[in-house]
């Protein structure tokens, strides 16, 4: 197979924007109501501050723009944007270019806390992500506690060894996704609930999800941007950038952290998403063939823009209903993987 020619950097930022931008106005454009561009461009202005502009729109359509069709954009953006970050950095950390943001078992904890609130018949707008996020986050500490027993052996300091948290996160994702079966058998009656919340949607979205996640993937976004050059010299491999001064076990902690932090708060107001975290930043390398201070920053961007067009198709493909996005991503995502696999394959059969 050919390798894709190499982007200049500014044109690979170029693109990036304008296909987010692009991606924006399709979101907010598109719905089965039809809304005239103006009408909606004058329904959007009509919220921002110091303007005090009276739109000629009718209420309906504002609050279909706003109320509606705005939050939901503006969720899938920030969503698109941790898991395709979060699957940059953990690319980056463990040196493993399969591994996406539900690798320690992010998945696994989110869908059993979502699981054991919507078999209790709890369906409140806090309840479900909050117990779906303390999943996530319980599920990564009981993984790096197990990484920590496995590497004290070898240096006594907890998450040292890569290899080690992995596999740690295969056993806990492993154990928290028997239970969720479990309790999946033992209420039947919720199966459909629980299956619609984990192939993920954005159709009930509104601004309090959005102001809800905002403040943890602002924080997880940062602390991943500061840490881009780590990632750089972490490629190298662990003893490597030991010799260069980088404290391995710590730095990883760190990013793993901020990366779940972010993924946690996505995946409990959008569901299990998958392929996002995969997809997005190895095409970013493909095209680039950059450094982790390029490629995270283009990974978030990309991955805003293609989580909102997957929600536009998710709602449109087959409209009047909706298409879970889960199953949009895995439908785009799966021919990507294989296609990347076979590269890969073809470049190491001519090594």
């Amino acid at each position: 197979m050919t390798s894709v020619p190499r982007l200049p950097i500014w044109v690979a930022w170029v693109i990036a924007g304008g296909a987010l931008l692009a991606a924006l106005v399709v979101g907010v454009l598109v719905g089965p109501v039809s809304i005239s561009p103006v009408a909606v461009g004058e329904s959007l202005l009509a919220h921002l501050p110091l303007l005090h502009l009276h739109p000629h729109v009718p209420v309906i359509d504002q609050a279909i723009v706003w109320q509606l069709r705005a939050p939901r954009v503006v969720l899938a953006a920030l969503v698109g944007a941790m898991l395709a970050g979060g699957g940059a950095s953990y690319q980056g950390v463990f040196r493993n270019p399969l591994a996406d943001p539900y690798l320690l078992g992010v998945a696994a904890g989110a869908g059993l806390g979502a699981t054991i609130v919507i078999d209790a018949g709890s369906f409140s707008s806090l309840a479900l992500p909050g117990a779906a996020f303390a999943g996530a986050v319980l599920a990564v500490a009981m993984t790096y506690s197990l990484g920590a027993l496995g590497g004290r052996a070898s240096e006594g300091a907890p998450g040292t060894s890569g290899r080690v948290v992995i596999l740690a996160g295969v056993a806990v994702a492993a154990l928290l996704t028997a239970l969720q079966t479990y309790l999946q058998q033992r209420h039947t009656q919720q199966i459909q609930n629980i299956y619609d919340w984990l192939l993920g949607s954005f159709s009930a979205a509104t601004w309090s999800d959005v102001t809800l996640v905002l403040p943890y993937i602002a924080v997880a976004v940062v602390v991943l941007s500061l840490h881009r050059r780590y990632l750089d010299v972490m490629r190298v491999g662990e003893d490597e950038a030991g010799a260069l001064g980088v404290h391995v076990a710590r730095t990883r902690f760190v990013i793993v952290a901020a990366a779940t932090l972010g993924t946690a708060a996505a995946v409990s107001v959008s569901g299990l998403i998958g392929f996002v975290g995969i997809i997005i930043p190895h095409l970013v390398r493909l095209l680039t063939r950059s450094s982790y201070r390029v490629i995270l920053p283009l990974s978030m961007i990309g991955g805003a823009a293609f989580l909102v067009l997957a929600d536009v198709a998710a709602r449109t493909v087959e409209s009047p209903t909706e298409l879970p996005i889960g199953v949009v991503t895995a439908f785009v995502g799966a021919p990507f993987f294989l296609l990347v696999l076979r590269s890969r394959r073809a470049q190491h059969s001519a090594l």
